[in-house]
């Protein structure tokens, strides 16, 4: 998990891990990417920096992609991953609840 702060406060966390799978091969699962709701009107200039750090981390260490989820609705958030940081729309995650 990493942080990015903006003078002493923390304005975005990222939090990814290793994981290997038959479809993926050997990739990076970003879990979490998220920005203070106080400074997502600025932009992407803080979320940015911290997937583009996982994404140099994953090339350190070898690692042959990157990952994530993302909710339906976050249409602006889909815009940032496809157009600025060159993802592409691989699936849909499904879930089924177990209670």
């Amino acid at each position: 998990m990493f942080a990015l702060f903006h003078k002493e406060n923390i304005v975005a966390v990222t939090g990814f891990q290793p994981m290997t799978t038959l479809y993926y091969g050997r990739f990076i699962w970003v879990g979490d990417l998220v920005t203070d709701a106080n400074h997502r009107s600025k932009g992407y200039r803080y979320s940015e920096p911290l997937l583009s750090f996982a994404h140099q981390w994953a090339k350190e260490i070898q690692y042959e992609s990157i990952a994530l989820s993302s909710r339906l609705q976050r249409s602006d958030a889909h815009r940032f991953y496809q157009e600025k940081m060159d993802y592409d729309k691989m699936s849909y995650v499904f879930k089924a609840s177990l209670k």
